[in-house]
């Protein structure tokens, strides 16, 4: 009887983990910890005195909001073991869409958002299906929609407008009332927020809660971890890769509408490249390349630290053509780490 007892006590499926290993556990631990060591390097070297006071939390926050909006889908659809590399390239399809819409159909302006944003669904549709029925990798898939979409938005943008920009939105029916709510400002104290700002907070609750509480994110995980075995469980893994696909490309079709609407215009080359930036931030925040683990958190900690370095490094007077190096050095360094606290938790007993 005593063995036996000793037995279920010595049981790690039974044993209470200490707050160390949980913490280790958490896939945002390691940007968190990054992220605050970028926030105190560059507040140390700033030469403004702005950094980290509320003008300084205005701009980057204005620079990691539209990443952090798209790249939480894509740390959703990441985890699920997909990738979308036309979520960039959808930024601008979806603002030269809307452009087009209000000023050369002469829609009103919240129609032509809610049938840019149906468009984009169709093409996160059209990815995710693909994907599904075709087995190719979602690599290629959506490298194969970025070209697509990038073609469209050039040839199309000059055979209607004559250029490659879109302009006179700001003309449209209901524009004022859809900036007000998309891309305006908002004061707070000496400072100036974007509004999309509180749209990303919002997101990122929401997609927390969604991977957190619901069986929806169980899903997610799944399909990420080992999908023939969530399938054989009785996980609809289709079906979540599809919808999480719909998303991405909702997502970033949304902050296309967001920057047309704060610009009164596009360029037929907007967005392009931003799809490296949202898997960085995802994967920068703990988000496995493999699937099967990260956080809604760790993506928004990673566009945090992107905006860090976008206002950081001018602010501290260094050459600004080393942005795209720092950044690369991040993935690098926070990568590395995330993978050595995830052998710790699993090493952790207590």
């Amino acid at each position: 009887m005593k063995s036996t007892m000793t037995a279920v006590k010595a049981d790690e499926r039974v044993q209470r983990v200490s707050l160390i290993t949980k913490a280790l556990r958490r896939p945002e631990l390691g940007a968190l910890i990054g992220a605050l060591v970028i926030f105190t390097v560059f507040a140390i070297v700033d030469t403004t005195g702005q950094f980290a006071q509320l003008q300084g939390a205005a701009g980057w926050t204005k620079f990691a909001a539209p990443i952090g909006i798209v790249s939480i889908f894509v740390a959703l659809l990441m985890i699920a073991g997909e990738f979308d590399l036309s979520s960039g390239v959808m930024v601008g399809s979806a603002g030269l869409l809307l452009g087009n819409l209000i000023s050369e159909a002469h829609m009103g302006v919240w129609p032509a958002i809610l049938t840019t944003l149906v468009f984009a669904a169709f093409v996160g549709l059209a990815n995710g299906y693909l994907v599904i029925k075709t087995g190719l990798p979602s690599f290629i898939v959506t490298l194969a929609t970025f070209f697509v979409l990038k073609g469209m938005n050039l040839a199309v943008t000059k055979l209607i407008t004559g250029t490659v920009r879109v302009d006179g939105v700001d003309t449209g029916e209901g524009f004022d009332t859809a900036r007000s709510w998309f891309a305006t400002k908002i004061e707070f104290g000496d400072a100036s927020f974007q509004v999309s700002v509180f749209w990303w907070i919002g997101f990122t609750i929401f997609a927390t809660w969604l991977l957190t509480r619901t069986t929806f994110g169980n899903w997610i995980f799944a399909a990420g971890g080992d999908a023939n075995a969530a399938r054989n469980a009785g996980v609809p893994v289709d079906r979540t890769k599809i919808t999480l696909f719909v998303l991405t490309s909702v997502a970033a079709a949304l902050v296309g509408c967001m920057t047309l609407l704060e610009l009164r215009g596009m360029q037929a080359g907007q967005g392009i490249g931003q799809e490296f930036y949202y898997i960085i931030a995802a994967a920068v925040g703990g988000t496995l390349l493999t699937g099967g683990a990260g956080s809604a958190i760790g993506a928004s900690i990673g566009a945090i630290i992107m905006g860090f370095a976008a206002i950081g490094i001018p602010y501290a007077l260094w050459d600004q053509d080393w942005v795209s190096t720092f950044l690369g050095v991040i993935l690098f360094l926070a990568v590395l780490v995330n993978t050595w606290l995830s052998k710790q938790a699993k090493g952790a007993r207590k």
